[in-house]
């Protein structure tokens, strides 16, 4: 087998503003799904709370109980608060964007590292130029693809600090502002939130909060949706849904796709769209199993970090001069 030496390039543009086009038109009550949903606000507090609580249980346990805890439910937990970032980005809980910006950094307090408003900075712009290597930053930077390749131990030790290979993409992206007032806000508050944890309940509180964060996003199977949603499994499909039982305590963040399509449909009407325009959907390759996709990503090399789909035709168009697809985009679907 011959080693990848470089990313996949393609003239064409990405799939998604067509088949959103092609969907109203053959479903114009697609329209009905886009809009906002605020009781995801208690869907963070919920977790946020139970995660504290946790934490305060484990305040005196052994570093493997600890351990245990952090990769058997924590990732869980605090994956499903990635979910709610998310959802927070693309302002769908509230109307104003403020309260959006700061239900994200509440759902941010038990990953016990600063990141929201980071990722609603430079996810936007994964939306926009998607597959551009200069501006997205779900792209793996070159040096990390030749470092990582397709070898197994590579794999495991890129999944394992993830979050710092994620961090570090982000200086080659020097066209975007990477802080504001509000990444600043979120460092502040994400500070004092730990140092109460500290000083509340101990380190080993602080530990499993941050092992948590860790595993969510790292070496655990929950952390295949990062090869899941744009790694190439099937041909040149750039885009790929999940389908899988954890979508139910995921808030079916797997839908990927049908997010892509219309980023201004919340999460629980994400299943409605792909129910409603099948037809489109069906015939996409999906994931069912994100475990069995970890274990595929380790061990098959045929799949290496090189397996994305780049493309070059942004030119020389400012940031500025592109539309974002939040919801101020596609609610203009509605009129």
């Amino acid at each position: 087998m011959q080693r990848k030496t470089d990313f996949i390039y393609t003239a064409e543009l990405e799939p998604h503003r067509g088949r959103t086009k092609a969907i109203l038109k053959a479903h114009p009550e697609v329209r009905n799904l886009i809009g906002r949903n605020p009781y995801s606000i208690f869907i963070i507090l919920f977790v946020v709370l139970l995660q504290v609580f946790v934490a305060w249980l484990l305040r005196d346990a052994s570093w493997w109980w600890v351990l245990a805890a952090a990769y058997l439910f924590g990732a869980f937990a605090n994956h499903a608060m990635f979910v709610m970032i998310h959802e927070s980005c693309h302002n769908l809980l509230f109307k104003k964007k403020s309260l959006n910006r700061l239900s994200a950094i509440l759902a941010n307090l038990p990953q016990s590292f600063p990141s929201s408003e980071s990722f609603r900075i430079y996810h936007i712009k994964h939306h926009s130029f998607q597959g551009n290597h200069e501006l997205d930053t779900d792209i793996p930077s070159r040096w990390e693809a030749r470092l990582i390749n397709n070898y197994f131990i590579g794999k495991v030790f890129w999944l394992l600090l993830y979050p710092i290979f994620q961090v570090a993409r982000t200086f080659r992206v020097t066209e975007v502002r990477s802080y504001d007032g509000w990444v600043i806000l979120n460092w502040v508050v994400q500070f004092l939130f730990d140092a109460a944890i500290v000083y509340f309940f101990g380190w080993m509180s602080l530990l499993y909060l941050f092992l948590s964060f860790f595993f969510s996003i790292g070496l655990h199977p929950i952390g295949a949706r990062w090869i899941q949603e744009h790694y190439l499994v099937n041909g040149n499909q750039e885009t790929y849904s999940y389908y899988g039982i954890l979508n139910w305590i995921q808030m079916d963040i797997g839908h990927h796709n049908e997010h892509h399509d219309f980023p201004s449909v919340p999460w629980n009407n994400l299943k409605k769209l792909r129910h409603t325009a099948h037809e489109f959907y069906d015939p996409l390759y999906a994931h069912y199993s994100w475990t069995k996709l970890f274990f595929r990503f380790l061990f098959d090399q045929e799949i290496s970090l090189y397996s994305r789909l780049l493309r070059k035709n942004r030119g020389n168009v400012p940031i500025t001069d592109v539309s974002v697809p939040d919801m101020d985009l596609i609610s203009a679907a509605k009129k």
